[in-house]
């Protein structure tokens, strides 16, 4: 028997590696790089977000949709190169928050949690509103049901459940409905878009690129709208532990949901301006701006398809979005900033059921205040991007921030990093302080919430500083390779 039987049959112990992951209960090593790219593209909706964002965008820049998405990818690219330093290096169920902690420490990590938290659960509002406004708005074109508050605020639950009963099933089954819905979804909306744009004239084809810029104030804000439509390609993250071949699939799903998303937004948002240029339709504000377009393009059955194909990547949207908030809360809990009881998993199916019974409500529950004190979907959907905003803002500042250090941490620091890096972090504290000053003064309940998350916070901070700090310096948890790993080539 040689030396390598013997090591199979009896293997060597190794004393910095335990037999246990601190991430010990979510599946290991299971997901392929599809799945894992359905996580990440349905985070970012591209459907949903195409079809609707545009509009949102507009009403802060005005007719500069090009602009504001062009400077929106070229520092969401920069907030992804910054994360790639980590996510082929480490595998975190919590993700951005791992990295800045393991970066910059544990304080700047639990503000980057907290951003996270704001970003995906009102980002998985944002979707279970636009689902619901979506069925509506196509039950109301073909005459079968009139919209309400209350049969919005109906649909909203209904979809909860969905979102918790598909989470709750394992994380291939979400990732994989997730993906059929969205690439069904795109290939509706790039039908219409060529149709649009097939049917416009010459005079409208080239108005997009004669619009002028609006002042400093409006472009940085229709930018900050802009990164929204981005935000979720890091979600992959969350998935490192379950990921096969992590340190490669991971950053490869950023990089192409990146290229695929960005490249689908522009021809949407030129598409927009151009075919309302074209049928005298006015984009800013207007949320059915793509079903009128197909009827002014004289396709209605492709309008009414795709508010179907709008309500499902809403639907997929808040779904992703869900799966990479219960893993943050489930990381939290798991090393003690948060109760244990998050921290728990299904034993059958795998999944952090103790973090979605947390989650899932929480998401539900605002959108039906938001709804009952008198604000139209539509209102409400505005409102709850504006605040998903700022969370991510901040904690992509913060992970710009943290990559070099980290670097110079394991020294392997080099000045590209420090030069792309810093410059990504300087630009979005820019953006993030010009778009709270826009928002306070035209949005004056989205920066009420912010204030209201902010307040919230800190006093969560205070509180684990004091009462958890087992918890707080435990903080940064992340997969670590276990025995079993030694010769089994993971």
């Amino acid at each position: 028997m040689n030396a390598l039987d013997r090591a199979i049959i009896d293997p060597p112990r190794v004393a910095e590696v335990g037999e246990r992951s601190p991430m010990a209960g979510l599946e290991r090593r299971t997901v392929g790089f599809v799945d894992v790219l359905a996580q990440s593209v349905g985070a970012t909706a591209p459907a949903a977000a195409a079809a609707t964002l545009p509009a949102l965008i507009a009403v802060r820049s005005g007719h500069s949709l090009l602009v504001c998405l062009v400077l929106a990818w070229i520092l969401v690219a920069g907030v992804g190169a910054a994360v790639g330093h980590f996510t082929r290096r480490m595998a975190a169920p919590g993700s951005l928050y791992t990295f800045v902690t393991k970066g910059i420490g544990p304080s700047a990590g639990f503000v980057t949690a907290a951003g996270q938290a704001v970003g995906y659960a009102f980002v998985a509002m944002f979707g279970l509103v636009g689902a619901a406004l979506s069925v509506q708005t196509f039950l109301a074109s073909v005459g079968a049901a009139a919209s309400s508050a209350v049969v919005t605020g109906l649909a909203v639950v209904a979809l909860g459940v969905v979102c918790f009963v598909v989470l709750h099933r394992g994380i291939r089954t979400s990732a994989r409905v997730t993906l059929v819905v969205e690439v069904v979804s795109v290939a509706v909306l790039l039908v219409l878009l060529v149709t649009v744009l097939s049917r416009a004239g010459a005079e409208a084809l080239a108005a997009p690129f004669r619009a002028g810029l609006p002042g400093p104030g409006g472009l940085v804000a229709g930018t900050a709208v802009a990164i929204t439509a981005f935000v979720g390609f890091e979600t992959a993250a969350s998935l490192g532990r379950e990921a096969e071949r992590p340190f490669l699939t991971v950053p490869r799903t950023m990089r192409w949901t990146l290229i695929v998303v960005g490249f689908t937004y522009l021809l949407s948002a030129y598409t927009q301006e151009a075919g309302g240029v074209s049928f005298g339709l006015q984009v800013a504000d207007n949320d059915v701006a793509l079903s009128a377009l197909s009827d002014g393009a004289g396709v209605p059955l492709l309008g009414r398809l795709l508010d179907l194909g709008q309500a499902t990547s809403f639907l997929a949207c808040a779904i992703a979005s869900l799966t990479a908030l219960a893993r943050v809360v489930f990381s939290l809990g798991r090393e003690g900033v948060l109760p244990r009881a998050v921290g728990f998993t299904d034993p059958l199916r795998s999944t952090p059921l103790g973090a979605l019974a947390v989650v899932v409500p929480v998401t539900v529950v605002l959108p039906l205040v938001l709804l009952a004190g008198g604000l139209s979907p539509w209102r409400a959907m505005s409102v709850l991007i504006a605040v998903a905003a700022v969370g991510y803002i901040v904690a992509y500042v913060l992970v710009a921030v943290a990559a070099p250090a980290f670097l110079h941490r394991i020294g392997e620091l080099t000045r590209a990093a420090v030069w792309s890096c810093g410059a990504v972090a300087v630009a979005l504290a820019g953006v993030l302080g010009v778009y709270l000053a826009v928002v306070g003064g035209t949005d004056p309940l989205a920066l009420g919430l912010v204030g209201a998350v902010v307040l919230a916070g800190g006093a969560g901070y205070l509180f684990v500083r004091l009462r958890r700090r087992e918890g707080f310096a435990r903080m940064g948890l992340f997969d670590e390779p276990i025995s079993d790993d030694l010769l089994s080539g993971q």
